[in-house]
């Protein structure tokens, strides 16, 4: 696995390049089209991310294989999700404990938990306060929860037991 850093250096570099590139991006009026590959975590790179900023995980099984619903797993979650995480509990000071990872039994789509997207949120009191406080209302989604939305513009929406978070990026990392 490459180093995160040098990874991010590539992504942005090869974002840009598409953005300025003769013919394609917002500099010549038309849409960026740029391939962006994301970096994988293992569970254990994963849990250590968490660790590092006291960031708590528990599932109603007890367990971490991906392929069984009641588990909580982080296997081939993306490292921007983590780190933006990490941004979370940085930035909003509350105790932060993960429901839901990468595990089978969520929602399918591109931007999914099993994609390494999405992870789950217990709704402690100083979340909710601090999602709802500080990000953007955007509406309802069309399950029922209602979202806010990021300045970096990642997704948090209430569902009824737990705070469903889209990481389209690591939240200002």
């Amino acid at each position: 696995m490459s180093h995160p850093v040098r990874h991010v250096l590539t992504v942005l570099a090869l974002v840009m390049g598409a953005l300025f590139a003769p013919g394609v991006g917002a500099l010549s009026g038309g849409p960026a089209h740029a391939t962006v590959t994301v970096t994988k975590l293992t569970h254990s790179q994963a849990t250590a991310m968490f660790r590092e900023v006291g960031i708590t995980w528990s599932s109603s099984g007890g367990c971490s294989d991906r392929n069984n619903p009641t588990c909580t797993s982080f296997e081939q979650l993306n490292l921007a999700t983590a780190q933006g995480a990490q941004t979370l509990k940085r930035a909003s000071g509350c105790a932060l404990n993960i429901t839901g990872g990468t595990e089978t039994g969520h929602a399918g789509g591109t931007y999914s938990h099993w994609n390494g997207y999405k992870l789950d949120f217990s709704p402690y009191t100083c979340l909710s306060n601090y999602i709802t406080g500080t990000f953007t209302y955007i509406g309802v989604r069309g399950d029922g929860a209602k979202m806010w939305q990021s300045g970096s513009g990642n997704v948090y929406a209430r569902e009824s037991n737990h705070w469903d978070v889209l990481y389209y990026n690591c939240g200002g990392c």
